[in-house]
């Protein structure tokens, strides 16, 4: 069957759009990507890790860079208004190898990127060039995280030399996707942001976390963290672990922080504890009950 002059100027422009949709849906076959963020629930103020994962399709070996202006790999993060999130700077994405038929995934971190200092629900996703050479941009789903402000514990601010500038140490509770933890944050009041935000380890409510500040500006925090084990962190300026070890129950009551006459820190009513040291008594009687008895 001979079709006419104007069937055929109405097929041709069909039978192309279904051509260039067939070849954009192959073509977009060749990647699959995805975004996860394993945990849902952060403190504000801690690192948010999300999880870009890649599969090549292609049938050969891609490596994703930037081109010099922009970068391979860009993420868009807005709150629960859908108001996009500021940038805290430009973010540099090294460049990334995928064999082909494999699957390469790279964490990232959002605090990073993102001015992430407000409670709230939050989504983010992320655009990936195409290094096949078509001009292609890859979207991938949106993920979605909340932000709490936790429980206050304990604040102290102090000084930092004759610089006129204050920081502050802050000890927090928060309970996340299933344990409660108790955190340290360090935020500087010169420029109204966190420098820090980390957890110390899970606790118990049987008894409230303490904290104080020594001679050298250092924050110690001593909380529960088993019915009988006690730990003590020491934490600086910057927000780095200086010292953490943990301490067990005497028999004059709990451990207790104590600022000596010189400005240092002693934890009283307690009896030094080592994980390691107890692990390795363990296994010392198990295998000395492993040993058959002599008869």
């Amino acid at each position: 069957m001979r079709l006419s002059t104007g069937l055929m100027r109405v097929f041709q422009p069909m039978a192309m759009a279904v051509a260039s949709l067939i070849m954009a849906v192959s073509a977009h076959a060749q990647l699959v990507t995805s975004l996860k963020i394993p945990k849902k629930m952060h403190l504000t103020g801690e690192p948010v890790a999300v999880i870009l994962s890649v599969t090549n399709h292609s049938g050969r070996e891609l490596v994703f860079r930037g081109d010099g202006r922009f970068p391979w790999l860009h993420f868009e993060c807005t709150d629960g208004s859908g108001h996009s999130i500021p940038a805290s700077g430009s973010a540099a994405f090294a460049p990334m190898k995928i064999a082909a038929g494999q699957t390469m995934a790279r964490e990232i971190d959002l605090g990073s990127m993102f001015q992430l200092e407000r409670p709230g629900s939050y989504s983010v996703s992320a655009t990936i060039q195409s290094p096949l050479g078509d001009g292609r941009a890859y979207r991938t789903n949106r993920a979605h995280f909340v932000q709490s402000p936790g429980r206050s514990l304990w604040s102290q601010k102090i000084g930092r030399g004759g610089s006129g500038r204050t920081r502050e140490f802050r000890l927090l509770s928060f309970t996340g996707d299933s344990k409660s933890q108790v955190y340290a944050q360090i935020f500087d009041h010169s420029t109204g942001r966190v420098v820090r935000t980390f957890p110390l380890g899970d606790a118990m409510s049987l008894r409230k976390p303490v904290a104080t500040v020594d001679r050298q500006q250092q924050m110690h925090a001593l909380f529960m963290t088993t019915p009988s084990i006690w730990s003590h962190c020491v934490i600086d300026t910057q927000g780095r672990m200086v010292e953490r070890n943990f301490h067990k129950l005497a028999s004059t009551g709990d451990p207790r922080l104590v600022i000596s006459p010189d400005g240092s820190v002693q934890i009283v009513n307690s009896q030094p504890y080592d994980p390691k040291v107890e692990a390795a008594r363990r296994a010392t009687i198990r295998k000395l009950s492993d040993r058959p008895q002599m008869l």
